[in-house]
């Protein structure tokens, strides 16, 4: 199947208030063409760099989301257009964010990271570090910023038990952080979890977001 196919399948599985976001990192743009031409407008990113190239390049109502690790030194490079970056895992980060949110005019919506996996490798805070972030007289006077929700990445095992565990785990933190800080905010409302390989057992778990790129774009292929 090709990849408008692919997009058109995946949003006839999908329930209804679940945003797909086309994961299309080192993909060229006539990929994300075809995606477009079917209606997909949402689309994730994971350099600062190829982000803002594919900004110029491509039709402007695309909703850019910056999906991977983002350095404080990168942001002022798509502070003015990126629609949600999904990977706050600092308040560092977070100042940053509203600082060239300011510079730009406009407010950035964000998700904070969370750690959910059993693997070292993978960012993100815990329940306590967002508590803290989120309870501190810095990110109460912060105007060009709107914390829109949580994101996680599961453990990438075979293990469904364990997938669900976490992405469980994801659903209470953002329960109890929206009991405790966001109880009138509408905004507050994503829940980020799941990719090609477990989507579907995201969504059943509470997912709003999913971030898929390999099946509908096919596998990567990496340069050395």
């Amino acid at each position: 199947m090709g990849i408008a196919e692919n997009i058109l399948k995946l949003k006839s599985e999908l329930a209804e208030g679940v945003t797909l976001v086309a994961v299309s990192k080192t993909k060229p743009n006539d990929d994300i063409l075809a995606a477009y031409e079917v209606g997909q407008r949402v689309f994730g990113e994971n350099k600062v760099q190829e982000l803002a190239t594919k900004y110029e390049q491509l039709p402007k109502d695309i909703e850019w989301h910056f999906i991977g690790h983002l350095q404080t030194n990168k942001v002022k490079y798509i502070a003015s257009f990126v629609d949600l970056i999904h990977g706050v895992d600092s308040l560092k980060l977070l100042k940053t964010i509203d600082k060239e949110g300011a510079k730009a005019n406009r407010t950035i919506n964000c998700l904070l990271q969370f750690h959910i996996a059993e693997e070292e490798t993978k960012f993100g805070l815990d329940l306590n570090e967002a508590k803290e972030i989120l309870g501190s007289d810095e990110f109460v006077s912060m105007k060009n910023v709107q914390v829109c929700g949580v994101m996680g990445m599961a453990t990438y095992t075979d293990d469904e038990a364990q997938i669900r565990k976490e992405f469980r785990q994801l659903k209470n933190i953002f329960n109890q952080i929206k009991a405790e800080f966001f109880g009138e905010n509408d905004s507050f409302s994503e829940i980020s979890m799941g990719m090609s390989g477990d989507y579907q057992l995201a969504v059943q778990e509470g997912s709003t977001m999913v971030r898929v790129g390999s099946f509908i774009f096919g596998q990567r292929y990496y340069q050395a």
